[in-house]
């Protein structure tokens, strides 16, 4: 997970029926797409034959800059960038800025009888919290990669969708990149430089999400990205300086049958170190025994995290005004690290009224590492909450 969200496009296309030359929408009332009713379990229940695509089996080297770029052999990939930032008198701001590829097909060489023609769709999803003001911005975007409308190249490295983008700005290399968003009244520009080099999540890189061979995806974070830029709101611009995540996962895989949606961490310590989590959820509430994480130390090696390393609670209950109901906060505690971790979202409503329902947000982090006091700031994904079924609303505990 790590969206980052691993909703991805599929879940587009098993909502809307899509096929090649249907044209997708385009719009920013993210709240008239939730309508459809879908939970994350049957969206990403892997309908549709995934023969012809990549498989996750396997570690892979991993190249960079070549695998900030896009990797069309599998079904679905995203980039996914979260934040926090502040203008220099104090005032708060959270973001994320997603997006997400899907193939309606595997890719197949032949001639193109029309330039519309496409077997690549691509959503996106851009949020921004005003923490001071206490709202909340989203916007939701779908278009097919074609006519220039969305896409994604590795050299140099750029993604889009329509006038949404991430950019290498470096010469020859990755740094800086640019990040450009608006939608719903506001407007991000962000210039993100290098931090930490890249972690490898799971085994190498490779993130099992089942016991199926090939339940998996590809995953890497740069888990810490000094970034500065402007927030526009209602149209007053001001300037933001903090620190960005980056979440890079391809995969060709789904839920499993008894996962119902997940809970995912991105934690950014003051003391330089990092922490990534996520829990996946079964129908009777528990965890599943393929979540995972990563503590990143301000130096030397990553310390990847297993379900035993871990035990997360919720604090409290935040019920949507949508429909379903949310943790309102986590304790956690990673034994393995010494660390013991209290979580509070900055807003308690920063759900998502996507074609999807989930909660994305800015949080504060509070606790001890090895008996001294530690804090920090993230943002923390909940899925498989909205509107679900009486018996996955028993026990409240991304695919990454």
């Amino acid at each position: 997970m790590g969206r980052g969200l691993v909703i991805g496009v599929v879940l587009v296309l098993a909502a809307l029926g899509v096929a090649v030359g249907v044209v997708l929408r385009d719009t920013e009332d993210a709240g008239s797409a939730s309508s459809s009713g879908m939970t994350v379990a049957s969206a990403m229940g892997g309908n549709g034959s995934l023969e012809g695509y990549a498989r996750a089996m396997e570690p892979r080297p991993f190249h960079f800059p070549e695998d900030h770029g896009p990797h069309p052999d599998f079904r679905t990939e995203w980039w996914y960038w979260t934040g926090n930032l502040e203008t220099a008198d104090g005032r708060a701001f959270g973001y994320q800025f997603t997006l997400f590829r899907s193939a309606l097909s595997p890719e197949q060489p032949q001639q193109r009888a029309s330039g519309w023609s496409t077997r690549q769709v691509f959503m996106g999803h851009f949020t921004l919290s005003d923490v001071s003001a206490g709202r909340f911005h989203v916007s939701e975007r779908f278009s097919r990669a074609a006519q220039g409308l969305a896409g994604a190249d590795g050299a140099p490295f750029h993604v889009w969708l329509q006038d949404w983008d991430v950019r290498s700005e470096g010469t020859g290399g990755t740094w800086p990149m640019h990040l450009r968003a608006q939608g719903d009244g506001v407007t991000l520009e962000l210039t993100l430089d290098e931090g930490k080099p890249p972690v490898l999540q799971g085994d190498k890189g490779l993130s099992q999400k089942g016991a199926e061979r090939g339940n998996a995806s590809y995953y890497y974070s740069l888990s810490r990205m000094p970034s500065r830029g402007t927030v526009s709101v209602d149209g007053q611009t001001v300037q933001v300086k903090g620190e960005s995540w980056m979440d890079r996962e391809w995969s060709t895989s789904a839920l499993s049958g008894d996962q119902v949606g997940w809970d995912w961490f991105a934690l950014q310590f003051t003391d330089g170190s990092e922490l990534m989590l996520y829990q996946l959820r079964k129908k009777d509430g528990t965890k599943d025994a393929f979540s995972a994480g990563t503590y990143v130390p301000t130096t030397g090696e990553a310390v990847h995290l297993t379900a035993d390393d871990m035990q997360l609670e919720p604090r409290g209950t935040w019920k949507s005004p949508r429909g379903g109901e949310y943790p309102a906060g986590w304790r956690i505690q990673v034994p393995k690290v010494s660390l013991s971790l209290t979580v509070t979202p900055k807003l308690p409503d920063q759900e998502l009224p996507v074609l999807v329902r989930y909660w994305e947000g800015a949080v504060t982090v509070d606790g001890t590492r090895e008996g001294k006091p530690v804090q920090g700031r993230g943002y923390l994904e909940m899925t498989g909450y909205a509107d679900a079924p009486r018996d996955e609303q028993t026990v409240r505990s991304r695919t990454p």
